[in-house]
């Protein structure tokens, strides 16, 4: 970094993780900076609500900061991780608003923000691509009913009720897209 004769904007990622620990404000700067906009674009595609999505991205910082020295290269990049600790926060921001039924217009439009928007190409990292694609790859009505259970939290008895089907067929529809979504990650991971 700069102290080590290298701008803060040319050093790694794993640099600039490992000097947050070290409360240099400048570094904090620089990580912030350089992840901001991957981390409220991965916010802002599920929760839909910029003000939130800012609060998680500020939450995601946060974290990052207070649990930078646990952080392993090994299980994958500063970016993943980064992403998946605030696309993780955003889950549970939107399962903490669940307060009223969700239409199926805003299912359908989680589904498309969860396969392939715009909105995506910040989830760029390799896991949340795979997780779309074979999420996308469901039949629809298991695609919606893992996505229910998944991010919304719903229990089967729930989406029975919502999607007006009976409840062995809502549980039905989410082991299958369960099992799917598994075999289908599973058999990714055994390619590598």
């Amino acid at each position: 970094m700069q102290r080590m004769g290298l701008p803060l904007g040319r050093a790694t990622d794993e640099a600039l993780l490992s000097g947050l620990t070290t409360g240099d404000p400048e570094i904090a700067v620089a990580f912030v900076r350089r992840f901001q906009r991957i981390v409220f674009g991965v916010a802002i595609a599920v929760v839909g609500d910029p003000q939130l999505a800012e609060d998680i991205a500020q939450q995601t910082f946060e974290r990052a900061w207070r649990h930078a020295q646990i952080y392993d290269s090994r299980r994958g990049s500063v970016k993943t991780w980064l992403t998946t600790i605030a696309h993780n926060l955003a889950i549970d921001a939107v399962r903490a608003r669940r307060a009223s039924p969700v239409a199926p217009e805003d299912l359908d439009a989680l589904l498309d923000i969860v396969t392939d928007t715009p909105e995506q190409q910040a989830l760029a990292d390799e896991t949340s691509a795979r997780i779309r694609s074979a999420v996308a790859a469901l039949p629809r009505e298991q695609a919606r009913a893992l996505v229910m259970a998944g991010i919304y939290g719903m229990t089967a008895q729930q989406i029975a009720e919502f999607e007006r089907i009976p409840l062995g067929t809502a549980k039905t529809r989410i082991r299958t897209a369960t099992r799917k979504l598994r075999t289908t990650l599973g058999t990714e991971a055994s390619r590598r």
